[in-house]
């Protein structure tokens, strides 16, 4: 199959469908595709370990963003989900940037529909919009600056207290935020699926069966949650504290692709993906799950799904991701 036919098969299914050979051995091939196009791979943590095995670098959307500006790369292979692969885009606009499947949205992202939000924030002319990074291009381009969960109290602080905040998408962060900093903020009513589906009941419940374990939640939980925690901070941050942290039982309020780092950093350590409020495996993020390796092979070998982008909306979604990579650099949060 040529590049053009598999262009046109990923537009009736969002990603690349067709059989790969049992016998190929995928790690090798991603590796030799790595080589032959100048790509690089970059995975997000919530991703299946195999996927994250084979990418080049991991991290949360802040690391993601920076690696994605900094790259060297002619192709931007995105594990990971939409809105991230945009991002990438965003900065590199003379570069590849493939996603394994473009079905792979997000709930939070969503649930910020730009003519809703476009309509809310013209109601409020006298607020600045800091938008969390879980977004699309649209809401980017409504923003005044973007935030991650690893910089956004840094990007708060950085606001004078008397200008009026409308902060977007996730109602969790912000309130988790405003209740931090002491800054009252208008606050859009968005959220992801995965972080509001914990069960304080059931976290607790296993608390008793592991009174040792400390409770590391992300603040795209709710506030329920984010009481009995024991730390709460980034992917990245939460990874950090159970390296660093004395104690080997750790119960983990977030996706649960985290706990592949967590266990590889730290294999004397016990992991326990805190309970969703239901039956299901609601703490894995469908989206997220929709890529799997034999999709990152295909889009590698075949340069497809290819994010794309109108110029004027790139540029003018840059600029609220350039100040925050402006403000996270003054802060000593990126390297």
């Amino acid at each position: 199959m040529n590049i053009e036919a598999a262009k046109n098969k990923v537009i009736e299914n969002g990603f690349l469908d067709v059989e790969v050979d049992v016998h190929l051995d995928l790690f090798s091939e991603i590796e030799r595709l790595k080589k032959e196009k100048n790509a690089i791979v970059l995975a997000h943590y919530y991703q299946e370990p195999d996927i994250q095995d084979v990418a080049d670098y991991i991290g949360d959307s802040l690391g993601l963003a920076q690696k994605a500006q900094s790259t060297d790369a002619d192709m931007i292979v995105f594990a990971g989900v939409h809105f991230m692969a945009e991002t990438a885009k965003i900065l590199n606009p003379t570069k590849k940037v493939v996603l394994p499947d473009l079905k792979a949205g997000c709930s939070l992202a969503d649930s910020a529909p730009a003519n809703l939000f476009r309509a809310f924030k013209e109601k409020h002319p006298d607020h600045i919009v800091v938008s969390y990074i879980n977004c699309t291009a649209d809401i980017k381009e409504l923003s005044d600056i973007i935030c991650t969960s690893g910089n956004a109290e840094a990007i708060i602080n950085s606001i004078p207290k008397e200008q009026k905040i409308i902060f977007a998408p996730d109602k969790n962060l912000g309130a988790y935020l405003s209740k931090k900093l002491g800054r009252e903020m208008l606050l859009w009513n968005g959220a992801c699926m995965v972080h509001e589906i914990f069960s304080m009941e059931k976290i607790v419940k296993l608390k008793v069966r592991h009174p040792n374990a400390k409770v590391l939640a992300h603040p795209e939980c709710e506030e329920p949650v984010l009481r009995i925690a024991d730390f709460i901070g980034s992917t990245t941050q939460i990874l950090k504290y159970s390296k660093t942290d004395p104690a080997t039982e750790f119960i983990v309020a977030t996706e649960t692709g985290i706990l592949h780092q967590m266990q590889k950093d730290s294999p004397h350590k016990t992991f326990i993906p805190a309970p969703p409020n239901n039956s299901c495996a609601c703490n894995d993020c469908p989206y997220m799950k929709l890529n799997s390796l034999e999709k990152l092979y295909l889009c590698m070998e075949y340069e497809t799904p290819e994010i794309h982008m109108d110029e004027a909306q790139r540029i003018a979604a840059k600029r609220p991701i350039d100040k925050m990579l402006e403000i996270s650099r003054a802060a000593g949060l990126l390297g």
